[in-house]
């Protein structure tokens, strides 16, 4: 038994870095959308940037892209 519980202590531990590795990643890969969208710049995005972004990602349809465009001008 003593060769076997090794083993399965082996399997946890690699099961557990493995899991780990899951959730840095999960949790690093939420962030880095966020900071993508802003850039590299201080400057805040422009009205158009958000809308071209939104409709990129499926949040708006062609309609609502474009009367939101002209809203703005």
């Amino acid at each position: 038994m003593g060769g076997w519980g090794i083993f399965f202590n082996i399997i946890i531990l690699i099961g557990v870095v493995v899991l780990i590795v899951w959730a840095v990643k999960q949790f690093t890969r939420s962030n880095d959308t966020g900071s993508r969208s802003s850039g590299s710049s201080s400057q805040p995005l422009s009205a158009r940037d958000i809308l071209d972004m939104r409709y990129a990602r499926g949040e708006l349809t062609r309609e609502e892209y474009q009367a939101m465009m002209q809203d703005i001008g």
